[in-house]
């Protein structure tokens, strides 16, 4: 059930909102698939890498810590963002920040980035551009609106 209106929104929301909210899936989407390319895939393999130096049994043990503080962060990722798209203004900050936070980290790993295929650096660095890219469009005057302060409830 979907409209619009004069002022570009769908179902309720600007079109705004909507944009950042669909950055935001492909940004946790990047990110699981950068982590799992990044693991398995590409060369040096992370699980390669753990494997030289702890060997096969912490090397998994890493590995699976890992991909679970993973899951749990792109859930929790998720979550705000649901409440962004609900018109939350905390969530709105939260992502924001974390928006300019990624862009932050993207700028200085350009010059860390080691071997691998030359694409890779840019290939990993996609869902921090995508959730930066995603924090711009709550912030534009169309989308403040959505993010009206809502009386307390008793």
């Amino acid at each position: 059930m979907t409209g619009t209106t004069d002022s570009g929104t769908t179902g309720g929301r600007p079109k705004e909102i909507e944009a950042a909210w669909v950055l935001t899936l492909a940004a946790v989407a990047g990110q699981a698939v950068v982590w799992v390319l990044g693991s398995f895939v590409v060369d040096p393999t992370g699980l390669d890498d753990l494997t030289s130096v702890s060997g096969a049994d912490t090397a998994a043990r890493q590995l699976a810590l890992s991909g679970g503080v993973l899951a749990v962060v792109l859930v929790g990722w998720l979550a705000v963002a649901v409440k962004m798209r609900a018109g939350r203004g905390w969530a709105r900050a939260v992502l924001g920040v974390a928006g300019v936070l990624c862009l932050a980290g993207t700028a200085t790993d350009f010059s860390m980035s080691g071997t691998g295929p030359a694409a890779w650096p840019l290939l990993a660095c996609l869902p921090d551009l995508l959730t930066a890219a995603a924090a711009v469009p709550m912030f534009l005057p169309a989308a403040r609106t959505h993010f009206q302060p809502r009386p307390h409830r008793a």
